[in-house]
């Protein structure tokens, strides 16, 4: 069976980088976590994003260093109803298995 340390070397080794984000502002209420999950899956990300009880919005994102800064990028923006103030970015572990893409139950 293959070690979490294995198949991030593995990752890092095929090209994949990992991001978690927090988005801040408002991005509860407007189809956020819709639009991202639909915004990943266009770039061909794995991962997953879920609401915070803070307000906030939480994504963690895996998949090339292009399609995941093109996220980032469209993170910042949004959908047109949010008004996005922050979005923190935070590099974490890639694992070299393809999950999808998932929207997670609040926080």
């Amino acid at each position: 069976m293959e070690s979490f340390d294995d198949a991030a070397r593995q990752a890092v080794k095929i090209g994949k980088i990992a991001r978690r984000l927090r988005i801040t502002g408002r991005v509860q209420g407007v189809g956020y976590r819709a639009a991202l999950r639909a915004a990943a899956e266009r770039h061909g990300l794995d991962g997953w994003v879920r609401n915070r009880s803070d307000g906030s919005v939480e994504a963690e994102v895996s998949g090339s260093a292009a399609a995941v800064e093109a996220l980032i990028e469209w993170a910042r923006r949004g959908p047109p109803a949010a008004q996005v103030t922050g979005v923190g970015v935070e590099p974490v572990e890639a694992l070299a298995s393809p999950t999808g893409f998932a929207q997670r139950p609040t926080l």
